[in-house]
């Protein structure tokens, strides 16, 4: 098993130096579920919940979240990002966000994906909760990612 990188040698926990790194061209996908009761799905659709555009405000939240991934998830390098997109796609039973983060830099943006995702969703659990208070989050989870020193990676079989 290779070396915890934020850990120093006597297992205290670090940031990682990535210093001497290359910049390169890096990109991350992100995904998760909200299951929503079909009353409250369809108000969401409709544009009428209680406090407004749900998704639209979702992916503001999002994409601010992302931004701001260093400032919540303890030894993440601050990143400037060039790009953060959030699609989502209402299903039968809930609705499914996807995150797209990428820059050019020296480390990934695995987190900022995935920040934005999780923001995403919680957000929409706070526009609709009037609605429906049983709502679940679910399967946040990396899609892919390419670029830097591990090179790409796609998750398979879902």
């Amino acid at each position: 098993m290779s070396r915890l990188t934020h850990l120093d040698s006597t297992g205290n926990a670090r940031m990682v130096d990535v210093g001497a790194k290359p910049e390169t061209s890096r990109e991350a996908v992100a995904e998760g579920f909200i299951r929503i009761h079909p009353t409250a799905l369809a108000a969401i659709k409709n544009g009428d919940a209680p406090k407004g555009d749900v998704l639209g405000t979702a992916r503001i939240a999002g994409i601010m979240a992302a931004k701001k991934t260093g400032e919540l998830i303890p030894l993440c390098h601050p990143l400037a990002l060039d790009a953060v997109n959030l699609d989502f796609v209402i299903e039968d039973a809930g609705v499914r966000a996807t995150a797209t983060a990428s820059l050019t830099g020296k480390t990934g943006v695995e987190m900022e994906a995935m920040t934005a995702v999780s923001v995403a969703l919680l957000t929409v659990y706070d526009m609709a909760k009037a609605l429906d208070k049983a709502m679940v989050i679910e399967s946040v989870q990396l899609s892919s990612k390419c670029g830097g020193k591990s090179g790409d990676w796609t998750r398979s079989g879902g």
